[in-house]
C-alpha cells in the first residue's frame, strides 16, 4: 500500500509537507505507550498465537505468531513464509510449485507485504519492540502525543509515527513520516474499533487522504483449529 501512496500524494500533497516533530521527555512518553496498551489490552494480543485476516479485499493472510511463519495469499498466488528459517518458504502460481529466481522474488514480495500490512493491523502493539523510541510531542491545541520511532525492524527502518489518541488512549490517528512517501506528516486513520474473539483489540478501517482501506475476515486464536484450519497447515514448511 505505502507503494500505492507514494504515487497518489507525490501529487496531491506537494504542498502538505510537515517536519518531523521533535519530542521530549522520554521517560513520560513510555507513560503514555502503556495507557494505549492497556487501552487495547495488550495481554490478549500478546497471547493470540494465530491471527488471520484480509487487507483492502486482496492481500489474505495467516499469521502463526508463536512459530513465525506466515502465509501470504494475493490474486493466484500463494507464499508460506518460515521467519526463523528463510529457505524453508515455498510458494505456488496457481497451485503449481515455483522454484529458483521466481521463488526468492515472491517470498520477497511477500515479506514486504507482510510487513506493511501486519503494521496497519497491529501497529500499536509494536511501541515497545526493540529498537523502537518514544517521545512527547505538543500539539497545536496543547496535547500530548505519542511519537514513536523505529530504528530496527521491517523493511524501511528509520519510520516514525506521531500516534494521537483519544481521551480513552485508544488511537485516533497518526502522521507518518516514512521513507517510501515523498512528504511528511501525511496522517492515517485508526477507526472502528472491534475486539477480536482472543480479545485484542484492532483498528478496521484506514483513511489516508483518498485511500479507504480496510481490514476484514479477522480471526484470532490460540491454535490454528480455532480458525477452522487444519493443526498441519504450515507443515509445508516445517
Amino acid at each position: 500500500m505505502f507503494a500505492i501512496l507514494a504515487s497518489t500524494f507525490g501529487i496531491i500533497y506537494l504542498t502538505q509537507n510537515e517536519k518531523l516533530p521533535v519530542g521530549d521527555q522520554p521517560e513520560k512518553a513510555d507513560q503514555l505507550a502503556k495507557k494505549m496498551l492497556a487501552a487495547l489490552y495488550k495481554p490478549a494480543w500478546d497471547s493470540t498465537n494465530i491471527a488471520a485476516w484480509t487487507f483492502a479485499g486482496g492481500h489474505k493472510y495467516v499469521w502463526d505468531k508463536k512459530n513465525e511463519k506466515v502465509s501470504v495469499r494475493w490474486g493466484e498466488n500463494l507464499v508460506y513464509l518460515n521467519l526463523q528459517e528463510w529457505n524453508k518458504g515455498k510458494a505456488f502460481v496457481n497451485n503449481k510449485e515455483v522454484k529458483d529466481n521466481k521463488l526468492d522474488v515472491l517470498r520477497g514480495k511477500a515479506y514486504t507485504m507482510f510487513c506493511n500490512d501486519s503494521f496497519w493491523f497491529i501497529a500499536p502493539y509494536k511501541v515497545f519492540d526493540e529498537g523502537v523510541s518514544r517521545k512527547i510531542v505538543k500539539l497545536a491545541d496543547e496535547k500530548e502525543a505519542l511519537l514513536v520511532t523505529y530504528s530496527t525492524g521491517g523493511v524501511t527502518p528509520g519510520d516514525s509515527y506521531l500516534w494521537v489518541l483519544d481521551e480513552n488512549h485508544t488511537p485516533v490517528y497518526f502522521k507518518m513520516w516514512v521513507k517510501i512517501l515523498p512528504n511528511g506528516g501525511i496522517k492515517g486513520t485508526w477507526e472502528n474499533w472491534i475486539t477480536t474473539t482472543s480479545g485484542a483489540k484492532v483498528a478496521t478501517n484506514h483513511k489516508i487522504g483518498p485511500i479507504h482501506n480496510i481490514i476484514s475476515n479477522i480471526k484470532t486464536g490460540s491454535r490454528l483449529s480455532d480458525l477452522d484450519l487444519p493443526s498441519h497447515y504450515f507443515d509445508i514448511i516445517k
